[in-house]
């Protein structure tokens, strides 16, 4: 792949359920080294965007890139083996397997290993025996993370990793996303509710709303735009979230 070709490029995504639209022409490029944050009021259609891209929701019109090959029409697996790492809203943990065999069925060949995962999430060491029914929600969330990884994505995507969890292990699994970006240089397409994090992880912003892109900007500039923010998720919100996160971290131990 050259330096100039994008890792993901959406064109003019049209997609919904049944006789339903809920996307409308949406698009963005992710380029190696970029993460992306999507953002909106609950119902927007965020969460469609996410399924689209992974070939759970087929699309009416548009194109879907990864490293240069179209797989608009390929199957979701195909577009896992592509480079798409998905770690879904609700975790979809088995509960007849352990952690290490969710992590063993979802290997292939790359960087990520057993061994880097638990590196880590010291906790999903701690509780490999375990079957996904015996783990606590922030484990399962853990668990979601590491199960996408070993299939070494070339663009990781994330719908609300963060919630529902306690606030010492939001802490302790945001520390490990922003890890992931800083020092392995993942490349990411978050959904979260917690827009301050969002955009202080990724590098873009998109806002949904209506299943349209209102805004594309850098995160940066987007963070800045306390009229825009406002209108669209609720400065309000954006302030208590990063103070909410600020809280988690402190009580890390």
């Amino acid at each position: 792949m050259s330096e100039s070709q994008p890792l993901l490029h959406a064109e003019s995504i049209t997609s919904g359920y049944g006789e339903g639209i809920v996307l409308h022409d949406v698009g963005f490029t992710l380029t190696a080294g970029q993460s992306l944050a999507v953002l909106g009021r609950n119902g927007v259609g965020k969460s469609t965007l996410m399924l689209s891209l992974l070939g759970h929701v087929p699309l009416r019109s548009g194109k879907i890139a990864i490293r240069g090959v179209d797989v608009t029409d390929k199957l979701p697996h195909e577009r896992v083996t592509a480079g798409l790492g998905w770690v879904p809203q609700g975790r979809e943990c088995f509960p007849s397997l352990t952690v290490d065999e969710h992590l063993v069925i979802a290997t292939r060949k790359g960087p990520w290993n057993r061994e880097r995962v638990y590196e880590l999430f010291p906790r999903l060491k701690e509780r490999i025996k375990n079957m996904g029914n015996q783990l606590s929600g922030g484990e399962q969330q853990m668990l979601a993370i590491g199960r996408a990884l070993m299939t070494n994505p070339s663009v990781l995507i994330l719908d609300e990793p963060l919630e529902g969890l306690a606030p010492v292990i939001i802490a302790e699994v945001s520390g490990c996303l922003r890890r992931l970006v800083a020092e392995e240089g993942t490349t990411l397409i978050l959904v979260e509710q917690r827009a301050a994090f969002a955009l202080e992880m990724t590098s873009q912003a998109i806002v949904l709303e209506r299943g349209r892109v209102v805004h594309a900007s850098s995160s940066a500039a987007l963070a800045g735009d306390e009229e825009l923010l406002d209108r669209v998720i609720g400065m309000r919100k954006l302030h208590e979230t990063a103070k909410e996160l600020a809280a988690d971290e402190a009580a890390i131990p």
